[in-house]
């Protein structure tokens, strides 16, 4: 983990309200992972608490995230330009890691909760794996990365709420429907906290024993454990979990959602 001066090297809408924005590092930085995320300032004083971000891509020179305009401090971000500098603590948390048996990973995104999903596809395409991914969107205005997606996965299902844009469904419906077919050896999955909640009734209901990561969404404070603003329930009794710093990959049945 490090506290660095990032240069915004691109910042640019891509859905209705939501942002891409790549900064370069001025250092070389170990530990960058899918499934992780960066804590990143807005860059006036107006903000005092960074934004936790999840990781969407990188290499050796630059990071790329997405973030959906939510309100002053994100629309602050969204107004910074090429050669901006902004600070920035990363990597934080724990990421997605594919073990090398399994062959067959099924990725399920909503909203947001799709750049995860596609930073895990980013770091393991070629390696050997399929991968088939389902993804989900309020409407078309807010549908993006559907040619990166298309392109990584062996099989690429589109749902919104409305049926504006592929199919109609959520992306767990649209996964339980291609289940059999995709006959995946792990899934992830992250997305709005009734997504994962849904998601995870369905697996207990349906007796499926493959294992499943979710990655939570919490807002939080310092990013690094510290102030507890981010704290969730293991499942069982046995205590807390802070999602920052614990997390924000989780086995799916060892928290409650």
């Amino acid at each position: 983990m490090k506290e660095l001066r990032v240069t915004v090297a691109e910042n640019v809408p891509i859905a209705k309200n939501v942002y891409k924005m790549r900064f370069l590092l001025p250092e070389k930085t170990e530990g960058l992972a899918c499934g992780k995320f960066v804590n990143i300032s807005v860059g006036d004083g107006a903000h005092l608490l960074r934004r936790p971000i999840a990781i969407c891509g990188y290499d050796e020179t630059s990071v790329t995230i997405c973030y959906q305009l939510k309100g002053a401090g994100t629309r602050a971000m969204s107004e910074k330009k090429v050669g901006d500098t902004l600070s920035c603590v990363l990597p934080l948390g724990n990421g997605f890691v594919v073990e090398e048996q399994e062959k067959r990973i099924a990725l399920i995104g909503g909203g947001v909760g799709i750049f995860p999903m596609l930073s895990v596809l980013r770091e393991y395409a070629g390696l050997g794996k399929e991968f088939y991914s389902y993804i989900g969107f309020r409407n078309k205005d807010a549908v993006c990365m559907e040619e990166e997606f298309s392109a990584l996965s062996q099989e690429l299902h589109i749902v919104t709420d409305d049926g504006s844009f592929g199919d109609r469904g959520n992306a767990v419906s649209a996964f339980f429907a291609g289940i059999d077919a995709a006959n995946p050896d792990v899934i992830f999955a992250c997305g709005p906290t009734p997504m994962l909640r849904a998601l995870k009734t369905e697996l207990s209901a349906r007796k499926v024993n493959i294992p499943c990561y979710v990655s939570l969404e919490e807002r939080m404070g310092c990013g690094i454990g510290a102030c507890l603003v981010c704290v969730c329930k293991r499942a069982g009794g046995k205590g807390n979990a802070r999602v920052c710093k614990d997390g924000p990959v989780f086995a799916i049945g060892e928290v409650e959602i």
